[in-house]
């Protein structure tokens, strides 16, 4: 978006939380329009219906990066979801460590992403429990698809996620970008700090590791709590403004 040359202000970003069934049947339905004010606004107005809540607001850049993201951790829900036969334990700790994450990104990528984490978790939350990219990670931890079906499903569509896995995790691993590790006292690649991300990559990029693997993630005992990934986010000044956009 921001390579392009359009600006901003000529860029509307409409997005959930929602799934389109919901849309479509009329039931209560929520949506979030981003932009500058003179668009965005009477847009907001127009659209609005008893069923169909529609928040705006102008900071269009956090919402494009979480909008990726719900997608790659989405995949993830699905698997940890199948692979632990829908424990509620499981599926919480993996939102906790998923959500840190997100939230450890965006500080990367946008500057002020702290003023919208709640309603930004609120889409990232519906998109975990249900959505094609919640689905395709269950569809491959039951062995209903494999990764060699590719990323457009019959009767799903594209599954965004998959491609959004290898651009975040190519990004942040740049060799020009580094972040100090808390806890060994040396640059590492952001990419490092994400180790779901880095799962993820491993197994749906790569193929180098089973469906299974995404469960170390939560089990590794070096792994620490996710309140300090997200605190070590908003107590450092991480954000690198050439990341989206030309230097």
């Amino acid at each position: 978006m921001l390579t392009t040359g359009v600006p901003t202000e000529n860029i509307l970003y409409l997005g959930g939380p929602n799934i389109a069934s919901e849309i479509y049947n009329k039931e209560y339905a929520n949506a979030r329009i981003c932009g500058s004010t003179k668009w965005r606004k009477p847009l907001a107005k127009f659209l609005r219906q008893p069923h169909f809540i529609v928040w705006d607001n102008s900071d269009i850049v956090t919402h494009e990066v979480m909008g990726g993201l719900k997608n790659v951790y989405a995949i993830g829900a699905g698997m940890v979801a199948a692979l632990t036969n829908e424990s509620a334990t499981s599926k919480s700790v993996y939102f906790a460590h998923c959500t840190s994450e997100m939230i450890f990104i965006t500080h990367l990528l946008t500057e002020q992403p702290e003023k919208l984490a709640g309603p930004l978790l609120a889409d990232t939350y519906v998109t975990l429990l249900k959505g094609r990219n919640a689905w395709y990670g269950q569809m491959l931890a039951k062995g209903e698809l494999r990764l060699d079906m590719g990323d457009s499903i019959k009767g799903k569509g594209m599954i965004q996620g998959i491609s959004a896995v290898g651009a975040f995790y190519e990004l942040l691993s740049q060799p020009s970008l580094s972040v100090l590790h808390p806890e060994e006292n040396k640059q590492v690649a952001p990419a490092e700090l994400c180790p779901i991300l880095k799962r993820l990559y491993r197994i749906l990029i790569k193929r180098e590791l089973p469906v299974g693997d995404i469960l170390q993630a939560l089990r590794d005992e070096t792994m620490n709590d996710p309140r300090e990934r997200i605190e070590m986010a908003q107590s450092h000044t991480f954000y690198r403004p050439s990341l989206l956009g030309k230097p």
